[in-house]
């Protein structure tokens, strides 16, 4: 098992590319501690983790509160002794022109997807830091590389911040052996855009530019995680781990 032993947290946990990450962390041996808003969805999980043989817990997790991140670190703290992986997996999409943007809307968007990761990562540090050494993984985008006309440029802009964020760790703590790298998904079929796939011109459209010639499945993104909370990354760090079909390399 790849992550045998291994104590993990995860936001944003209960539905998509989360919730797989969750379910893929505990079939290979990671203790998982995972949250989210959505705590119907999130219950749900931990149930079919446990049905399955996994270790998971489930705690609501509002990333944009400080206290939030405290206590499900603390929860990991006090159930296991250690926090080894910690991914940064929730996140918001908005779509639409810079000039429709709202303040309230870019604040929104940047709290949650960017500040989200701040908070979680400075919530483990420390943790890490005693237990000599840890892996951050933090869920970026193919929006935090290129620009895209279709989305708001919130979105681009935070997680832009998150793939600095990422390399700015890297850099002040691996002399800690604390990891930090970025993952950046191209279009995934998840229930962030469900909606945009299911006109089917648009989602012709988006096909028509990813080489592989289809939509990724979080599981594809879920493997990809794996590897970087996994001892088999200990190389890497400050590295961008793009999973989108061939999107960005036209």
């Amino acid at each position: 098992m790849r992550l045998e032993g291994k104590v993990a947290l995860i936001s944003g946990g209960a539905r998509g590319q989360g919730a797989e990450e969750a379910r893929l962390f505990a079939k290979e041996g990671a203790k998982v501690v995972f949250g989210d808003v959505l705590d119907d969805l999130g219950l749900q999980v931990e149930a079919e983790i446990r049905e399955l043989g996994g270790e998971a817990t489930y705690q609501h997790l509002d990333v944009t509160s400080e206290s939030d991140w405290e206590s499900l670190v603390q929860s990991a703290l006090d159930k296991y002794g250690k926090v080894d992986v910690l991914v940064n997996n929730a996140g918001v999409v908005s779509r639409g022109m810079l000039e429709d943007t709202t303040v309230e809307e870019w604040d929104r968007v940047m709290d949650i997807n960017a500040k989200g990761v701040f908070l979680g990562t400075k919530s483990v540090i420390d943790p890490m830091r005693q237990n000599g050494g840890g892996s951050i993984v933090n869920i970026s985008s193919i929006s935090g590389l290129i620009g895209q006309g279709y989305l708001q440029p919130v979105y681009n802009s935070s997680k832009g911040a998150v793939r600095l964020l990422t390399k700015s760790t890297a850099i002040q703590y691996a002399s800690d052996n604390i990891r930090a790298n970025s993952v950046h998904p191209g279009t995934i079929a998840t229930d962030m855009n469900a909606e945009r796939r299911a006109d089917a011109e648009t989602f012709k459209q988006s096909l028509e530019k990813i080489p592989l010639g289809r939509v990724g499945e979080a599981l594809d993104i879920a493997y990809g995680v794996l590897f970087l909370a996994s001892d088999e990354s200990s190389f890497m760090t400050g590295s961008e781990l793009v999973i989108d079909g061939g999107y960005t390399a036209q």
